[in-house]
C-alpha cells in the first residue's frame, strides 16, 4: 500500500515535471543562481506566512486606534444592538437549522419554550440583527482596505517608477539569454496563483505591474466606501467618479491592451512554441479580464444612474 509521503513525492514530482513548464533543453537547472544573477525561490513563499501574522497585528491595531477615532471624527456613531434573552433550545435551531423559520416551526417552538409566538419572532429579529455589521464594523474594514490598497500603491510607485519596464513593456523581456526567457515563460499557476506563479517562475517584472496596475484604483473605492457610511454624500460621490475613471484607465484599458499584450503577444517574438503554463497564465489573466469587463458594466450603470438623477 502506497505511503502518503511517496504520494506526495509522486505529486511533487508531476507539479514540476520540466516538460509541463518549459520546452526541450530547458531544466530547472537555468534557474541556479550565477554570474551575478539572482532568481527567485519558491521556497521563499514560506517568508509570506510570518507576514500574514504580521499584517493580522497591524490591521488589529489600526482598526482600534485609527478606524475607530477616525468614524467618530466623521460622526459615525457605534449603534448598540440590542441582545435576545438567552434561549439554548432557540440558539440551537438558529445556528443548526434555520435563521428564517417559518411561521409552523415558529409556533413550535414556542410550545417548546413555552412562550408565545410573538417572544420566539422578536427573539430571531434580534438574533438575525447581531449578524449583520454595524456601520462602524464596515467603516473599520473599509479603512483597512483602503489603507493596504494605498500602501501597496504608494510602494509600487516608488519600486516600479525607476524600472524600465515600468514605461515600456517590452523591457520585461530584455536582458535574459533565450533559455532562460522560455523559463521566464513558465508561470505556475496550476496551484499556487498569479503572484505566487510569477514569483516561482521568475516572470516577477510582469507580476508586479499586474498587482499595480490592480491596486491603483481599490484605494478609491474604500475611501468612497468609508464616506459614505458617515453620511459624506457629496465627497462619496466624487470618491467613486475618481474610482471609476481609475477603473476603466487601469482594468479596461492598461491591462488588455498593456499587460495582456506583453503576456500573449510579445513572447511569440523569443519563441514559436509556447510551453503549457504559458496557456494556463494567460487563461487566468483573460479570466480575470472577464471578470474586468463585468465589473466595468456594474460601475458604468451605477454611474448612468447617478447622472440620470442629477
Amino acid at each position: 500500500m502506497l505511503s502518503m509521503a511517496h504520494i506526495l513525492k509522486t505529486l511533487n514530482s508531476w507539479f514540476w515535471w520540466e516538460n509541463i513548464w518549459m520546452p526541450v533543453n530547458v531544466t530547472w537547472a537555468h534557474f541556479v543562481d550565477r554570474d551575478g544573477l539572482v532568481f527567485p525561490k519558491p521556497h521563499q513563499l514560506y517568508a509570506t506566512i510570518p507576514y500574514a501574522f504580521v499584517l493580522l497585528i497591524i490591521r488589529f491595531f489600526s482598526e482600534r486606534y485609527v478606524a475607530i477615532p477616525l468614524a467618530k471624527a466623521l460622526g459615525i456613531k457605534n449603534a448598540r444592538r440590542v441582545k435576545p434573552q438567552p434561549n439554548p433550545v432557540l440558539e440551537s435551531y438558529f445556528r443548526e437549522c434555520s435563521k428564517h423559520p417559518s411561521q409552523s416551526e415558529i409556533q413550535g417552538l414556542a410550545k417548546k419554550c413555552n412562550c408565545t409566538v410573538r417572544l420566539v419572532e422578536k427573539w430571531f429579529r434580534r438574533r438575525r440583527n447581531l449578524e449583520i455589521p454595524t456601520v462602524l464594523r464596515k467603516f473599520q474594514e473599509a479603512f483597512w482596505r483602503f489603507s493596504f490598497y494605498l500602501t501597496s500603491s504608494i510602494a509600487g510607485f516608488i519600486f516600479l517608477y525607476d524600472k524600465p519596464w515600468f514605461y515600456d513593456i517590452w523591457q520585461t523581456w530584455v536582458g535574459y539569454p533565450f533559455q532562460d526567457f522560455l523559463a521566464h515563460v513558465v508561470h505556475h499557476l496550476a496551484a499556487i496563483g498569479l503572484m505566487s506563479g510569477s514569483w516561482c517562475g521568475n516572470y516577477v517584472r510582469l507580476g508586479t505591474l499586474v498587482m499595480f496596475v490592480h491596486d491603483t484604483a481599490d484605494f478609491w473605492l474604500e475611501a468612497a466606501k468609508m464616506f459614505n457610511y458617515a453620511h459624506w454624500e457629496k465627497t462619496c460621490n466624487m470618491l467613486f467618479i475618481i474610482f471609476s475613471i481609475a477603473f476603466f484607465i487601469t482594468r479596461i484599458i492598461l491591462f488588455p491592451f498593456w499587460i495582456l499584450r506583453a503576456t500573449l503577444y510579445q513572447p511569440t517574438y523569443y519563441s514559436t512554441t509556447p510551453v503549457i503554463a504559458y496557456f494556463l497564465f494567460n487563461g487566468l489573466l483573460l479570466i480575470l479580464q472577464g471578470l474586468h469587463l463585468y465589473w466595468g458594466y456594474l460601475i458604468f450603470k451605477i454611474l448612468r444612474r447617478f447622472i440620470c438623477l442629477k
